[in-house]
């Protein structure tokens, strides 16, 4: 299982995990965007390069979700492939998606922001596991 929602009141919880970080973070992308729009509507026609840089890893993935926010708030871009690569405190990833359009992508819900409410990042014996939480 790559993540399983969590009962919340208001807004959208979840914990995401993998074997490794590039592929917790390539989850917790998925599972983003499964939240806003049934990512099988999406067409990879414009590919984005985002890189980020932090030494704490736990605020290099909220900081790659939050950009991945920005990034469909901003220039209305919704994604359907992630690949991520995490070297050190540098994270480098492939989004692949397009540009919203209403009549064709099933829309769910508009995420605003990803919230520090409980959010959190621990090794496990099986990889990694992340909690997050976010604002609809």
């Amino acid at each position: 299982m790559k993540y399983k929602i969590l009962e919340h009141t208001a807004d959208i919880m979840f914990e995401v995990y993998g074997k490794s970080l590039n592929k917790l973070f390539t989850n917790a992308a998925i599972a983003t965007f499964d939240v806003m729009v049934k990512r099988s509507s999406i067409n990879p026609k414009i590919k984005k390069e985002i890189n980020l840089e932090n030494k704490d890893i736990e605020k290099l993935l909220f900081e790659f979700i939050e950009e991945l926010i920005y990034l469909k708030d901003a220039e209305y871009l919704v994604f359907k492939s992630f690949k991520v690569k995490i070297k050190r405190s540098n994270l480098k990833a492939i989004v692949e998606g397009e540009k919203i359009n209403s009549k064709k992508h099933k829309l769910l819900l508009d995420v605003k922001a990803i919230t520090l409410h409980k959010y959190r990042l621990s090794k496990t014996k099986d990889g990694y596991k992340a909690t997050i939480l976010l604002d609809i």
